[in-house]
């Protein structure tokens, strides 16, 4: 079999209801209402890397603060007294989480959407880099607390150039509409989102002889991306279920 075949039938495998319940995509699964989707995914994408069974209890821990209501307690959060406690993961402080949410509330209380952050920066260049630059750099411009540098792991800076997986991912959530993406955003298509690279993807993908770079950075996120569409150019990044079946089923 050709590998667009192999992928194909990856896809079908696990691009199903049944991949939700182990992914982090499951948090935003658990909200009707569009603004705690948005931010239970902003937030679940933030702590989605080391061990998936450590993030999800940490992020599971987060929503049990937030009494599993994010948008009226990002509305309503009292950053003086806040309850905010044990959600340290890795890298970042509980003062990180903070300083993020403290921006959300800015956000949200300008009757502001995280949606209409993303449109906002997207429009202005019709480029995803750049639109994630703009995103960033508002949580940037927001920073009035003591954080450390595990906020700017949680928020990477597009500028440096790394592969941006988290950021990527969120987008592939939103944009795309499946029976696990939930294709709430509107105002980008999806061929114009770009793979989710971690090293997992980066080793798969090499062994498939897709990827041909050695870094897992921007241009490698670019080449795999161009590579998959290729396969298909109207939704390239589907093919991060098939890659992600692949290595379940070889055990990569």
């Amino acid at each position: 079999m050709m590998i667009k075949e192999i992928l194909d039938e990856y896809i079908k495998k696990y691009e199903t209801a049944e991949f939700i319940k182990d992914d982090p995509i499951q948090f935003i699964h658990k909200f009707q209402d569009k603004k705690d989707a948005e931010i239970a995914g902003f937030i679940a994408s933030l702590f989605a890397y080391g061990k998936r069974e450590v993030f999800i209890n940490k992020v599971n821990h987060i929503f049990t603060l937030m009494n599993n209501k994010p948008y009226e307690f990002i509305k309503s959060f009292d950053f003086q007294n806040n309850c905010i406690e044990n959600c340290s993961y890795r890298f970042s402080k509980d003062c990180d989480l903070i300083q993020i949410l403290k921006t959300l509330n800015k956000l949200y209380s300008e009757n502001e959407t995280l949606e209409s952050l993303f449109k906002y920066n997207y429009e202005r260049k019709k480029e995803v880099w750049d639109m994630f630059q703009g995103v960033v750099d508002y949580f940037y411009s927001g920073i009035d607390m003591e954080i450390t540098k595990g906020f700017y792991h949680l928020l990477p800076n597009p500028a440096k150039k790394s592969a941006l997986k988290r950021l990527n991912m969120l987008l592939r959530w939103f944009i795309r509409k499946s029976a696990v993406d939930i294709g709430i955003w509107k105002f980008i298509p999806k061929s114009e989102l770009l793979i989710p690279l971690d090293t997992h993807v980066a080793k798969i993908s090499r062994k498939l002889g897709l990827l041909k770079r050695n870094d897992n950075g921007y241009e490698s996120v670019i080449e795999l991306t161009n590579k998959l569409k290729e396969f298909d150019n109207e939704d390239p990044v589907k093919y991060d279920f098939a890659l992600f079946g692949y290595g379940v089923n070889n055990k990569i």
